[in-house]
């Protein structure tokens, strides 16, 4: 295909570079002025999007989706499909797919999970929301910048989900390191604590895959000074988003809620800017 990839940070450069690698001719354009081999530089972002198969936007929040938006839209082809990768709010999601359908395009929000390390491998996972045909277009590209890609249905559903998926991960990855800092309090070896909770009823994936106690279980952020896998900085802004929707859906998430708060008052003395599990030393410390 002839694509347009909008937004070449840390996700987005490494997403354009397997596009490059799987045979695909790639137009980019980033506002830093970011180049990435084999993908042919833009000017602006109407540039690249225009005459392509499928367009492709990394980019940080709403807002500048929705400018961009405004950009590309009037050079999109008809029937191309125009695949948003960022995390952004619901309403912006579904508000730029209604402008993308409104001009014969094929609007697909599709957020990932993976983190920088699935973006360079290829194996992020994809939620999207869209029409069936929109997705069907859209599934060769994701067969290449990841290993799987959940159809969540309508147009906004793939960030409903994404934000979600992380709320809870947020609150879960919170419980477990309270509770290593009340083990610690009790005098609980933290070994002994994981191999009970990891077979138990308090399994999680914070707990199993992504242990925030440095040298227990597998290898994760906490055994290397806590650099981040998945910032705090984006845990705070996705737990953002879905107290965001919360209120905009009128739903009552209090545990989601109380972790932004918590993950805010992280966020503001973590001067590292460490990973999301580094809530365990902070807590340890006292500073929680």
């Amino acid at each position: 295909m002839k694509i347009g990839f909008i937004g070449l940070g840390n996700m987005g450069a490494p997403m354009a570079a397997n596009l490059v690698k799987a045979g695909h001719e790639v137009t980019g354009f980033d506002v830093a002025g970011v180049t990435v081999e084999g993908v042919v530089k833009a000017m602006t972002a109407a540039e690249a999007a225009t005459g392509k198969d499928a367009v492709i936007t990394m980019l940080p929040n709403g807002e500048i989706l929705r400018r961009v938006y405004d950009e590309i839209v009037p050079a999109g082809l008809a029937g191309a499909a125009f695949i948003d990768c960022s995390t952004v709010d619901v309403d912006s999601a579904r508000a730029v797919a209604e402008q993308a359908a409104a001009a014969g395009l094929l609007p697909v929000d599709a957020p990932v999970s993976g983190g920088v390390g699935g973006a360079a491998a290829g194996t992020l996972t994809f939620m999207a929301g869209g029409s069936e045909e929109a997705f069907a277009k859209a599934q060769p590209l994701f067969e290449v910048m990841g290993q799987k890609a959940v159809h969540c249905g309508a147009s906004g559903n793939g960030q409903a989900a994404k934000i979600c998926n992380n709320m809870i991960l947020g609150v879960t990855m919170i419980a477990t390191c309270e509770a290593f800092a009340l083990a610690d309090k009790l005098g609980l070896d933290r070994q002994a604590m994981f191999d009970v909770v990891s077979t138990s009823s308090g399994y999680s994936w914070s707990m199993n895959a992504y242990c925030p106690a440095p040298g227990i279980g597998p290898q994760s952020p906490a055994d290397n000074g806590y650099k981040p896998g998945f910032a705090a900085t984006l845990m705070l802004k996705d737990l953002r988003l879905s107290q965001q929707a919360a209120v905009s859906a009128g739903a009552q998430t209090p545990m989601g809620a109380r972790a932004a708060e918590i993950y805010e008052r992280f966020v503001e003395i973590d001067e590292d800017a460490r990973d999301f599990s580094a809530i365990l030393p902070w807590l340890s410390e006292g500073a929680g």
